[in-house]
C-alpha cells in the first residue's frame, strides 16, 4: 500500500489541540499540525507533545495559528 502525502513543508490541512476541559473553560493547547494525504484517505500528523489526559482535536488553520495565536 502506498500513501502519497503533501510535502511536510506545505501549509498544514490542520492544527492539533490537545484541550482538556468543556465550553469557555477549556483550555486549548497547540501541539502538532496534520497534512492530509495526496489522495484523500488518510493524514499524516506531526505531533510535539503527547496529552496525558484531554483529548487530541483537530482544527483547520486560521491566520492567527500562523502568527502563533491560539484558537
Amino acid at each position: 500500500m502506498t500513501t502519497a502525502t503533501t510535502t511536510p513543508t506545505s501549509a498544514p490541512t490542520f492544527v492539533a489541540y490537545a484541550v482538556r476541559g468543556e465550553g469557555d473553560a477549556a483550555f486549548w493547547h497547540r501541539i502538532g499540525s496534520a497534512w492530509a494525504h495526496q489522495d484523500g484517505h488518510g493524514l499524516s500528523i506531526n505531533l510535539a507533545a503527547m496529552p496525558i489526559g484531554g483529548r487530541i482535536v483537530l482544527r483547520t488553520p486560521r491566520k492567527a495559528d500562523d502568527e502563533g495565536g491560539a484558537r
